[in-house]
């Protein structure tokens, strides 16, 4: 397995763009210079040692060895010794309302985006559970299969948008269903399913597949997300002006909590309804609920030992930077007559 140990340092290469547009503005400001100063013939004969081409060559260098030195400093590692270890928890899988409703801004900045966060602060308190994500809307879908690799469920949970299910609409029964077949067949008991959606359920019996899965042995927990008075989805353009999503005659669409319907299926499937107003909060009470379960152990693979390959990118960036500094600015006497780096600004 490849890692970065020190992944957040990644984000220096943002600054490259920026490096490379002051070097191009610098680089077009001497031309115009230079062509202010006189015809640019008779400045070639006054300079003969000027290299138009190497100063480039020298920028680009010393970018290329930045680049490689921040590889450095995150340092990539690779796994290279797997061991097997017991850990006793619960399975967790989290379905979660991807329609277009979840867009609704009556919790900020939006419903879908709370409750990501929500759910991404779920998993940083994690330890030895089994966690997975089904997102649903028209149709359901496994977005993270049970895993304890909780930096790679992050990864996956930050890509989640209403475009990831190309059938709109929400089906809550269906990711009833698709959860219960992605538990563990091999374990009983000791499994929860948290469902977070607004509840506007149009496509299934949800009810009765939630009490399908409690005779099945899992806890079906639910989150309502959204206000009961109802408000309109937005709908932003490309250039960020807001309108509303209205439907086939022109009226405003208005989504609003079905408290009911939340509540009904968290009956039916022996768990837990919490209305989130704060979906940290929300998720917390129902988390602080599944801890009850008993937990069960199960064996799981995980990397021991990690070796360092920070050295080769370091090597890379430091061979750049003599090279670099071997290169004149200048053409070589030796050289000007076949001077490879020789070209018309």
């Amino acid at each position: 397995m490849f890692q970065f140990e020190h992944h957040t340092y990644l984000y220096l290469f943002g600054l490259a763009p920026v490096l490379i547009g002051l070097f191009v503005l610098a680089r077009y400001r001497r031309k115009k210079a230079l062509e202010e100063f006189g015809d640019w013939p008779v400045m070639q004969r006054l300079m003969p040692e000027y290299s138009a081409i190497r100063p480039t060559v020298k920028a680009t260098l010393i970018l290329l060895a930045a680049c490689f030195l921040i590889l450095a400093i995150a340092n990539p590692q690779m796994g290279t010794k797997m061991e097997t270890v017991k850990r006793e928890g619960v399975e967790i899988i989290i379905a979660l309302d991807v329609s277009n409703s979840m867009m609704a801004e009556d919790i900020k900045p939006n419903r879908l985006e709370q409750a990501r966060l929500a759910i991404s602060q779920l998993i940083k308190r994690l330890k030895n559970d089994k966690l997975g994500l089904v997102v649903f809307a028209g149709q359901a879908y496994v977005q993270i299969p049970l895993t304890t690799d909780y930096s790679a469920s992050r990864m996956f949970l930050s890509s989640v948008n209403t475009n990831i299910v190309p059938v709109q609409g929400t089906a809550i029964g269906a990711a009833i269903q698709l959860s219960m077949e992605s538990f563990d067949p091999d374990t009983k008991g000791n499994k929860a399913l948290v469902v977070i959606s607004d509840g506007e359920n149009h496509e299934d019996d949800a009810i009765e597949l939630a009490k399908t899965a409690q005779e099945a042995g899992i806890q079906v927990h639910t989150i309502g997300i959204g206000s009961a008075e109802g408000v309109p989805i937005p709908v932003y353009n490309q250039y960020g002006q807001k309108d509303f999503r209205r439907d086939k005659d022109g009226n405003v669409v208005i989504t609003k909590l079905n408290e009911t319907m939340m509540q009904q299926i968290a009956a039916a499937g022996g768990g837990t309804f919490v209305k989130a107003t704060n979906v940290t909060a929300a998720l917390k009470l129902v988390f602080d609920k599944i801890n009850e379960l008993e937990k069960q152990e199960f064996e799981t693979a995980k990397v021991a030992d990690y070796e360092s390959w920070f050295q080769i990118p370091l090597s890379i960036a430091l061979f750049l930077l003599v090279l670099e500094f071997l290169i004149l600015p200048r053409k070589n006497k030796w050289l000007s007559k076949v001077d490879v780096f020789k070209m018309k600004v």
